[in-house]
């Protein structure tokens, strides 16, 4: 439960930042099936950890699976309020839509309709991250959910609907696949001139970028026990704060102009949000920043789950190094997000594909558990799992060492 958990609080950020881009009430909707779903597993969690506490000094392990499962929950309601944003009508200036047009991923939804090019046929056939540069992170059909189960033997039918992450120049090629209406990506003209909403719009896409980050990292922390991931979590929190004060002040400012006030309100809560997730991501560190026991079974979700934190120095002479990211598409094969790059002891958060990487660097990647393998071969490391131990612990041996 708690692996589901996890991974839908995650689709649910992605929804909740997809649906106020795409201005799609519907996404909201399926967020809120979504919320039902969490409050379900939450509570069912939180009598189970309950019973699960027969002695006093099993009281403080069981503690923390507790904060990790009231962290998660708010990060989904952080989600939920995002989303209100669409189903409340408080609206947000044409500008932030131009700015979230381009990042380097999205979140997005797409109909399998009848006759499509995607109807009857095993994910895998499809090669929908080669064909659209987007993976499949849940499909819904009717009021059922994968998120976990999602693997490429199933077979998509007409009625599903998939709900993927990725390049949004993907999102034309995704719609003609499955016999969709044409998508057009929204159009914002420049301004002349530099506004005191233009600034606010820009706090407010770094602060998207920041609070995504940061949920990202913490799972990474508690999945690997890294107190330097987690002070890293804690100064993206108190940065999350600072830019919402500075926010605040644009738009406060920008209302003073000749600006319709209406768009500005959709502005406070997205920032609001934001700064929520950056907290609950906190909340989840402060584990291991405050040097707590951690349940044994909180490593184990975290390693059950449908995205999988690692992380992978780079090899001196292998594939990554001295290449870019974008020449990688490590989000393609072997699927890995990259959270942050570690260089000289500091990180570089959600780099974009211009980065080079660099002998030394260290990569934190979230992905898919199967391809882990080759992530860490593409840095210059073979695998090596210990079958017998439940948390999923991994060793990284050089590859010439191996084949030597």
């Amino acid at each position: 439960m708690l692996a589901e958990a996890k991974d839908a609080s995650e689709i649910m950020v992605d929804l909740a930042y997809a649906a106020v881009y795409f201005n799609d009430p519907g996404m909201a909707d399926e967020l809120g099936e979504l919320e039902e779903r969490m409050n379900d597993l939450v509570q069912e969690m939180r009598a189970v950890c309950i019973l699960a506490v027969r002695r006093p000094a099993e009281a403080e392990g069981m503690a923390s699976v507790l904060q990790v499962i009231s962290a998660i929950e708010g990060i989904a309601n952080a989600a939920v309020d995002i989303s209100r944003i669409v189903t409340h009508r408080l609206g947000i200036p044409n500008e932030l839509i131009g700015d979230l047009s381009n990042a380097d991923e999205v979140s997005h939804r797409v109909w399998i309709r009848e006759g499509s090019h995607m109807a009857h046929r095993p994910l895998k056939d499809l090669e929908i991250p080669v064909q659209c540069g987007m993976r499949v992170v849940a499909i819904r059909r009717g009021r059922s959910w994968m998120i976990e189960e999602v693997d490429g033997d199933v077979v998509l039918v007409p009625g599903d609907v998939l709900f993927l992450r990725g390049s949004p120049a993907g999102i034309t090629r995704l719609h003609e696949l499955a016999a969709a209406p044409t998508w057009e990506p929204p159009r914002v003209p420049a301004p002349d001139a530099l506004t005191d909403l233009d600034r606010a719009v820009d706090v407010l896409v770094e602060m998207k970028d920041v609070s995504e980050a940061a949920v990202g990292l913490a799972y990474s922390a508690l999945a690997l026990r890294d107190t330097g991931l987690a002070a890293e979590v804690r100064h993206l929190a108190e940065r999350l704060d600072e830019m919402k004060d500075h926010l605040q002040l644009w738009v406060l400012r920008a209302a003073k102009q000749d600006v319709d006030p209406s768009p500005l309100r959709g502005l406070l809560q997205l920032a609001s949000a934001a700064e929520e997730l950056g907290d609950q991501a906190n909340a989840m560190v402060w584990l291991i920043t405050d040097d707590y026991d951690l349940h044994p079974i909180v490593k184990v979700a975290l390693g059950e789950a449908d995205v999988v934190a690692t992380r992978v120095p780079v090899a001196a002479g292998s594939v990554a190094d001295g290449r870019s990211l974008a020449d990688l598409q490590l989000d393609i094969e072997p699927g890995f997000h990259v959270l942050a790059v570690r260089r000289d002891n500091r990180y570089l958060y959600q780099p974009r594909g211009y980065v080079v990487l660099l002998a030394g660097d260290d990569l934190i990647a979230i992905g898919p558990h199967e391809g882990r393998g080759r992530l860490a071969e593409l840095c210059g490391w073979e695998v090596v799992e210990d079958d017998d131990d439940p948390t999923g612990a991994i060793e990284l041996k050089p590859l010439r060492a191996v084949r030597a």
